[in-house]
């Protein structure tokens, strides 16, 4: 953990200088702590400005951003992709002239509505509707080989099995192999104060190991007529089979990580949640049909990806405050679904919420996330077998979380099941 946040840790939020909170700190959201940060930016400065001099994995500055807060604002900003542009990156990095990463979320239409269209047929509803039953047999297989009474790593066993299993099947990607799809993932977010890597030129290498793998598997479907995974579509589209290595590896690494760590961490969170609020947990005991509500609930709760970029392509004017054509602005999702100010009593967990789906963890308009709906069922074949065979899953242990300020996850929970009664 970084020095600077170890003494932020130690101070209550409200008693920092309002013009000295961090944003950019990689323990930002260890042990919950950014939730008092971000109450007090939407009361006193909702759409906050900071000048970054802090070193990307570009090798530049960060510079000039502003943080948005307050759903309405982040609103207002997902919405209006003419002034508010996602070219280029959608985190707080540029891309690097030496290693970019094009792919289809960083880019503005026409050419990312052509690419997004590609593979948003892997999410359609006819498939969505076949992916159900595998789901539901993984998903059993997984649950009926824990052990039970033992404590185990719930983040290592469940979540990233039954995520990593997915993605192998979107990708139609070599099963025993899956794991490296995990590592990827990871690798893609991570920075050298990550823990996940040591240096950029690790994760470079990791991330050129993956390329490779990948043209193998692009180098035999686009040969073979066109199917249902991603790695086919994206061979055989019009807009997509011409694609450098670079834009390759840049849509691959949007691929798994969209798949990966929006599901995987909401399993997570949803334990954990369901712990905090034990009067929760025992309305769905109670009722498992509020199984489907519960899911948004859980996303909005969890917010897995805290926040998106972009970048502004003109001078405009936001909440007051006067943004410059090129300034960065980072739309905080994970503060927007905490605004009460829209959602009701936001802090609560509550799985019989109305309009659960009145959240920002998934985006809006041409950049909403296109596998929410496969997301949500995955979370919900879950809690639906979970159900059937536990009567709780009772959190023994703090979590440890990833340290990223993008990507809001864990590395483990500590569990221990008790069989259902």
């Amino acid at each position: 953990m970084s020095e600077a946040l170890q003494q932020d840790l130690r101070m209550d939020p409200m008693d920092i200088n309002l013009n000295q909170i961090d944003l950019m700190q990689p323990d930002l959201f260890h042990g919950d702590y950014h939730l008092k940060l971000f109450e007090r930016l939407r009361a006193e400065d909702p759409v906050y400005f900071q000048n970054v001099s802090e070193i990307g994995n570009n090798g530049q500055e960060l510079g000039r951003i502003w943080h948005v807060t307050r759903y309405k604002d982040i609103m207002a900003v997902d919405t209006n992709p003419e002034v508010f542009s996602s070219a280029g990156s959608i985190v707080a990095d540029d891309q690097a002239d030496d290693f970019p990463l094009p792919m289809f979320i960083a880019m503005d239409p026409p050419q990312h509505d052509q690419q997004r269209r590609e593979v948003n047929g892997v999410v359609a509803p006819r498939n969505l509707a076949v992916m159900e039953g595998v789901i539901r047999t993984r998903v059993q297989d997984i649950l009926d080989s824990l052990p039970l009474g033992e404590t185990f790593n719930w983040v290592d066993l469940v979540s990233i099995e039954l995520t990593t299993q997915m993605l192998a099947t979107l990708f139609d990607f070599p099963f025993q192999d899956r794991r490296k799809l995990t590592r990827w993932s990871d690798v893609a977010t991570a920075d050298d104060r990550s823990g996940v890597v040591e240096s950029e030129e690790q994760r470079r290498e990791e991330l050129g190991e993956c390329l490779a793998y990948f043209t193998e598997l692009w180098n035999q479907r686009v040969n073979q007529p066109p199917a249902g995974d991603l790695v086919s579509m994206l061979a055989h589209g019009e807009s997509t089979r011409n694609m450098g290595p670079m834009e390759y590896l840049g849509n691959l690494i949007l691929l798994i990580v969209g798949g990966n760590d929006t599901t995987r961490n909401s399993i997570t969170g949803g334990v954990r949640f369901l712990n905090q609020f034990p009067e929760e947990y025992q309305k769905l005991r109670d009722n498992p049909g509020l199984i489907p509500n519960m899911v948004p609930e859980i996303i909005r709760y969890q917010t897995p990806l805290a926040y998106m970029r972009r970048t502004a392509t003109q001078a405009t004017e936001l909440a007051g405050k006067q943004i410059a054509a090129g300034d960065k602005v980072l739309m905080w999702y994970v503060s927007g679904n905490r605004d009460s100010s829209v959602i009701e009593d936001a802090d609560r967990f509550w799985i019989d919420r109305p309009r659960a789906r009145q959240q920002l963890s998934f985006g809006f308009g041409i950049h909403r996330c296109m596998g929410n709906r496969l997301a949500e069922m995955q979370l919900r074949v879950l809690w639906e077998e979970i159900m059937e065979r536990f009567e709780k899953i009772e959190v023994v242990g703090e979590p440890s979380y990833v340290n990223s300020n993008f990507v809001k996850g864990y590395a483990e929970l500590p569990v221990v099941l008790h069989a259902k009664r």
